[in-house]
């Protein structure tokens, strides 16, 4: 007698809690081969993708961001995660949501359509994690969450400070100003860090350049978003070129000297006091990556952030 064949498509036939049997070459593809639904019910933690690039300045692709996310996640396997050293999914019950559902013939009211959608997904006690999609895609999110929670400390991971005038348009590099101006944000416990662009304004946002990485290290930004953020609640925003170009080819707005991926890790691995209720990964632009560098950068730290909510729940 055999042994019976290994399970496969956890994405659409599997468990709600727990690890993925599939092999990572195969099966359907969600985030981290966690189960398709729409039932939030008991449910944890939601990813949901946003595949939206109509705000960019630069080179479009991030539509397809979501898809290449996913892709890269599969490598992942149920194992314990490294560096938590456990299954987040032993104790986090998290479904893929798919994708956001918008009319992109009409990009002016994309903002209305996922802050509703988002403002849905959020009115229980599930958390949500955001797959980008362009940096605008982060505003309305942002809306539904200060809905939700309150005015909201925001931790920004980036090259660019995304608050340019956006003159009641859309774009990637205004909604940080928009977000202030609107009071989502409480910009005396938001922190910025990567930064390597000047903007017209910083809205009185800390900021942490890139080049003060070197002089500060991981543990001295640590330090610095815990004592900005303190006790607020705080969203996750992670803009994959915070990450130097050679370890994030895949983006639309490319700036050099960057972060490595080991030292943005390290730092998100440091933030679990840190109350966060919300966070998104976005800027992933697939026609510029080569063998899913970005995207595996992208995918990580989208499983760092519910590693994280699986300790402190843990704990």
């Amino acid at each position: 007698m055999t042994d019976a064949p290994r399970p496969t498509d956890n994405a659409v036939f599997g468990q709600l809690m727990g690890g993925s049997p599939d092999a990572t070459f195969g099966g359907v593809l969600s985030f981290m081969r966690r189960r398709y639904s729409r039932d939030l019910a008991n449910v944890d933690a939601v990813v949901w993708g946003i595949p939206f690039d109509q705000s960019v300045s630069n080179r479009p692709g991030a539509r397809f961001g979501p898809a290449a996310i996913r892709r890269a996640s599969a490598i992942f396997d149920g194992d314990p995660q490294y560096p938590f050293g456990f299954d987040p999914f032993a104790t986090l019950a998290v479904i893929d949501y798919g994708d956001a559902a918008f009319d992109y013939t009409q990009p002016q009211g994309f903002a209305d359509a996922i802050a509703a959608q988002a403002g849905e997904i959020i009115k229980g006690e599930a958390q949500l994690f955001s797959l980008g999609g362009d940096h605008f895609v982060t505003y309305p999110l942002l809306k539904a969450h200060a809905a939700r929670h309150g005015r909201l400390a925001l931790v920004q991971f980036d090259a660019h400070q995304d608050t340019w005038p956006d003159h009641g348009g859309i774009s990637h590099g205004g909604f940080v100003a928009r977000a202030v101006r609107e009071g989502f944000i409480d910009p005396a416990s938001s922190i910025q860090v990567g930064i390597r662009t000047v903007a017209p304004e910083d809205c009185g946002i800390h900021i942490v350049h890139g080049h003060e990485i070197d002089t500060l290290g991981v543990a001295g930004v640590i330090g610095r978003i815990r004592e900005v953020v303190g006790d607020l609640p705080a969203y996750l925003t992670f803009d994959i070129d915070c990450l130097d170009p050679a370890f994030a080819p895949g983006t639309g707005t490319p700036v050099a000297g960057g972060l490595s991926s080991r030292e943005a890790l390290a730092i998100l691995r440091g933030l679990g006091t840190v109350d966060f209720i919300g966070g998104d990964v976005v800027e992933v632009a697939p026609p510029y990556d080569h063998a899913d560098i970005t995207a595996i950068a992208a995918s990580t730290v989208a499983l760092y952030y519910l590693g994280l909510l699986a300790e402190r729940r843990r704990d």
